[in-house]
Formats: structure tokens, sequence, C-alpha cells
């Protein structure tokens, strides 16, 4: 699990993602992720099928699931 308290106080925590596989993807993750309260930064990277989330505080796996869900991609869990 990788999750870190930056020293501005925020959360990162990087997520494996299943079915990503170009930009548009990228940008559909993003985009449903970043709707979470609290969320401040959404990095998704095709490639690596990993998405950086930057956030105020610790956030809910079944959030973030659902987030994922509704861009049309699984949440495999952390990385």
């Amino acid at each position: 699990m990788t999750t870190r308290t930056d020293t501005a106080g925020s959360v990162t925590a990087v997520y494996k993602v299943s079915g990503m596989s170009c930009g548009h993807c990228e940008g559909a993750v993003s985009g449903e992720i970043s709707e979470i309260d609290g969320v401040s930064s959404v990095k998704a990277v095709a490639s690596r099928g990993e998405v950086t989330v930057v956030s105020s505080a610790p956030l809910d796996e079944e959030a973030v699931r659902a987030a994922v869900d509704e861009a049309g991609f699984e949440l495999v869990g952390r990385a």
C-alpha cells in the first residue's frame, strides 16, 4: 500500500487500475476521481495502470472504486 502524508498536510495514494490503454482512458479516470471531495490532484498513467491521487485526507477506497467503475474501469487496489 502506498500512502504518504506530504509536508503540506496532503495525502498521496497510488492505485492500480486495470483496462486503461490511452490518454482518453486516463482522462476519464482522472475526471471521475477528481469529483471526490478533498481531491486536489489526479494523475493517471495508462502504461503503468496507475493513478496517483493527492487529497486533503485519506480517501475511502470504496469512493475511489465507485469513481473508477463510473469511468468504465476496474480498481485493482492500492499500488
